[in-house]
């Protein structure tokens, strides 16, 4: 007896090729929409103007130093957040699994915190991405040195989660001693998450750390598949779990590092990216990847826009509204496909 099914395989094949151009289309038509929508409306024809020069002074400084700094940097980072949150749910075979998991968020915050609280922020601009980006790489050591020679995934887990706590304990202690309330301000303000206010130095601050982070999680999508069969299995099939697990750990210590450094702590994206995605594929752990980055972009850079047109009297912080779009999504998604884990 044929057993039902609410799509042929064909149809399931083709709707899989498309994901990847809708993807493509959606992120256009946020990052349109991103330079387009704010508390000054800029139609298609004043951005295409203003880019090439034509248009009024007012609109080009719009578009060049608020609008398109602060897409390019939506874009980046969420595409990064979805890219992490995909790879470490295959590698870690854990459907909670995201790059907080590993302390790799946590470490990055930490490490902002303290060019904050020291104020070695004011001394350099670029001092606070870098203090993020080598605590993210100094908690990817630790969580080796904790892990051990151990391949296990629990292993890793087991370190990120006391890799984590210490990070979060350090900044609950920087909060706990500041050392006057506007600072404690500035630092709780920053870890809200915000990508309002960037301008382009951000977006090459970070962009060369958001490419090495995607390039070492890229490398090699087969090898996510094969460890779906358990170390061994993968084992069998050639694969280097300690050379694989070095690659992706940096990959996420770099790339999330950056993304950290230039948006603060922003949470949900790469949990919930890849289980929106996930029914859209053959469920294949590299099938995830391309998709999950794009959709990581359409939900960080949608949820910026999202950020402009609620009316406030302050604007919102980016990382509250993610939060209050993860949580239910989240839950939705939990409780409609967890017997398919």
């Amino acid at each position: 007896m044929q057993s039902l099914s609410t799509s042929s395989p064909s149809t399931q094949r083709a709707r899989h090729r498309a994901l990847i151009p809708l993807l493509g289309l959606a992120v256009a038509f946020v990052a349109l929409g991103s330079m387009s929508l704010g508390p000054v409306s800029l139609g298609l024809g004043r951005i295409v103007g203003a880019l090439a020069g034509h248009d009024d002074p007012v609109a080009r400084a719009i578009l060049l130093q608020l609008r398109l700094p602060r897409t390019l940097i939506g874009l980046m980072v969420g595409a990064m957040l979805g890219l992490s949150g995909a790879v470490l749910q295959g590698y870690l075979r854990n459907p909670l699994a995201e790059p907080s998991v590993l302390g790799a968020s946590n470490a990055s915050a930490l490490g902002a915190v303290i060019a904050l609280y020291f104020g070695l922020s004011e001394w350099h601009p670029a001092l606070l991405p870098l203090m993020a980006i080598l605590s993210g790489l100094l908690a990817i050591a630790l969580l080796f040195a904790l892990a051990g020679r151990s391949e296990s995934p629990l292993s890793l887990i087991l370190a990120g989660i006391a890799v984590s706590t210490l990070a979060g304990a350090g900044i609950s202690l920087a909060l706990n001693l500041s050392p006057n309330p506007f600072a404690a301000m500035e630092i709780m303000s920053w870890l809200l998450g915000s990508i309002e206010n960037r301008a382009m130095q951000h977006v090459w601050i970070a962009l060369p750390c958001i490419a090495v982070g995607v390039t070492l999680l890229l490398i090699d999508p087969r090898a996510l598949d094969a460890l779906s069969l358990g170390e061994d299995g993968a084992r069998s099939l050639g694969v280097d779990l300690r050379r694989t697990r070095r690659r992706l750990m940096l990959g996420v210590a770099i790339g999330v590092g950056g993304a950290v450094a230039v948006s603060g702590a922003i949470g949900f994206v790469g949990l919930i990216v890849p289980h929106l995605i996930r029914p859209l594929t053959d469920r294949s752990p590299s099938a995830l990847l391309i998709p999950s980055l794009l959709g990581g972009a359409v939900l960080l850079t949608g949820a910026d826009i999202l950020v402009r047109l609620i009316p406030t009297d302050a604007e919102l912080k980016l990382g509250v509204v993610t939060a209050f779009l993860g949580v239910p999504v989240f839950l939705f998604y939990l409780l409609r496909e967890r017997r398919l884990w």
